[in-house]
């Protein structure tokens, strides 16, 4: 079984967002076009937090927004007010169809600790539920594309690729913050050393195929 993982496809990381991720905007085309490809199952995630989260900037004296603080433990990247839970910017991109996609995975609920990877949150304290699903519907193979390369995306292929998952990023269909000069060539580096496949758009139907006859 296979299944596509579309990571935080929301407003407030596209043009005009919060948090706005350079190019981001550009791979919705993509994202549509995935969603029409022979998967077994479709998913997507969302940053959904409240408003007081620890890791909004302004939610500390004085702090701005790509400082580190020290939080439950754990280093903490501060970030400008996001994907606050019912708010416009928490949505799905206008215009992008997510009538496509099987179940939603909400993360980032806590308002002490952060959770950047689709499956835990940066402790590793607590699940999305995301992993537990997909065993259920018997997944041995994930695509990820979508948002943040560096930080959502990254640690969501880790996060598989530790739960013992066959992970695969669509990179022209993910887009980077490069908070730093080549946080995103890092962060693929980083995936590929790891066990995860880089591909491109164009190879996905040839390997789909491929894993069916597996």
């Amino acid at each position: 079984m296979k299944a596509l993982v579309l990571i935080d496809l929301q407003q407030d990381f596209l043009e005009g967002g919060t948090l706005a991720v350079p190019q981001g905007t550009e791979i919705l085309p993509l994202a549509h076009e995935m969603v029409s490809y022979p998967f077994d199952l479709i998913v997507a995630t969302k940053d959904w937090h409240p408003l007081e989260h620890s890791s909004f900037a302004s939610n500390h004296a004085g702090a701005k927004p790509g400082e580190h603080l020290r939080l439950g433990g754990f280093d903490q990247t501060l970030w400008p007010i996001h994907c606050v839970q019912g708010t416009t910017g928490a949505e799905f991109a206008p215009g992008w169809d997510s009538t496509a996609v099987d179940k939603v995975f909400y993360k980032g609920m806590d308002p002490l600790v952060d959770s950047y990877s689709a499956f835990f949150d940066n402790g590793h304290v607590h699940s999305t539920g995301l992993e537990n699903y997909l065993r259920e519907k018997g997944v041995r193979d994930i695509f990820f594309a979508g948002l943040a390369t560096d930080y959502c995306v990254k640690y969501s292929v880790l996060d598989a690729l530790g739960l013992g998952f066959h992970a695969y990023v669509v990179i022209d269909a993910c887009r980077g913050i490069n908070l730093q000069p080549h946080d995103v060539e890092q962060a693929l580096l980083t995936m590929q050393k790891g066990g995860a496949t880089l591909l491109s758009i164009k190879d996905i139907t040839d390997l789909l195929f491929s894993l069916d006859r597996r």
